[in-house]
């Protein structure tokens, strides 16, 4: 995300409007999940506006719309993709990946559903699949077949990795709300194509997610010297502290391979010293 009214505290500034937010957001980070495309389709006005905040090398991983992907389960939506993709044309040269999240229902069953809707895409289409079904995770028939045939297609699977908030304690709203809503799954660190994609479940406390993250430096450092870029989306129960989490775990990995220097956030008018943990 990067509207989010915590921020204008700790990360914008006050005087930062609405409609400023993306393009600060931009001048930070290299890339931001939209999940708002999940929920609605955005207006062409919209879209265009998120074309003007951003430039060229900034790359949005943007969901495909529930309706698609949980309501239909990917049948007979040929016509509402279309229709999706052609309101999103503005920013399609900004596309890390179009993200086809997938509910916990959709199962081994569904496999042919999954290539025949991936089919309609065409070829230059980077495509990002996140499962949830216990099927997937089990290391059996049904995961190896899922597996190959996204290393063939290149196709990326997306890696939930949500033992972080699951390792709070439920003491407030967010964080149970957040452990009722994401799934408990193992968490498989397998690169099916060039842009993995890790989905990292922050803890609330900053300095508790550093050993749940100490593996993917290795992991990502391994798959950037391959000549792979990953994108790494930092989230938390409530998000409050999740630019900051980023920054501090961007630094990690940065101690680690060689990664462009983050931009001040907008707040710190210059102040380039970030908190570590």
């Amino acid at each position: 995300m990067w509207s989010h009214s915590n921020w204008q505290q700790t990360f914008y500034g006050s005087g930062t409007k609405p409609n400023e937010r993306l393009e600060k957001y931009a001048s930070v980070f290299h890339t931001v999940e939209g999940n708002t495309t999940f929920y609605a389709t955005p207006s062409a006005a919209t879209v265009n506006n998120w074309r003007i905040s951003t430039h060229d090398e900034f790359r949005f991983t943007f969901k495909l719309p529930k309706s698609i992907t949980h309501q239909h389960m990917l049948r007979g939506c040929q016509t509402e993709l279309n229709s999706f993709m052609s309101i999103m044309a503005p920013l399609h040269g900004r596309i890390g990946q179009w993200t086809i999240q997938l509910p916990a229902t959709f199962g081994p069953e569904h496999i042919e559903q999954l290539k025949r809707f991936c089919a309609l895409f065409p070829a230059d289409f980077p495509i990002g699949i996140e499962v949830r079904h216990p099927a997937f995770f089990s290391k059996g028939a049904p995961e190896r077949e899922l597996n190959a045939w996204l290393m063939d297609q290149q196709y990326n699977r997306i890696i939930m990795d949500s033992r972080p908030i699951f390792s709070a304690k439920p003491d407030n709203d967010a964080i149970i709300d957040a452990q009722q809503k994401k799934p408990k799954l193992p968490v498989h660190a397998i690169a099916t194509a060039n842009n993995p994609m890790i989905r990292f479940i922050g803890h609330p406390q900053q300095e508790k997610n550093y050993d749940f993250f100490t593996p993917w430096i290795t992991k990502v450092a391994e798959w950037v010297k391959q000549g792979k870029q990953p994108y790494l989306m930092i989230h938390t129960a409530d998000n409050n502290i999740a630019p900051e989490l980023a920054s501090n775990l961007y630094q990690q990995l940065k101690s680690r391979i060689t990664l462009p220097d983050l931009n001040p956030f907008p707040i710190s008018k210059g102040n380039t010293q970030i908190p570590m943990f």
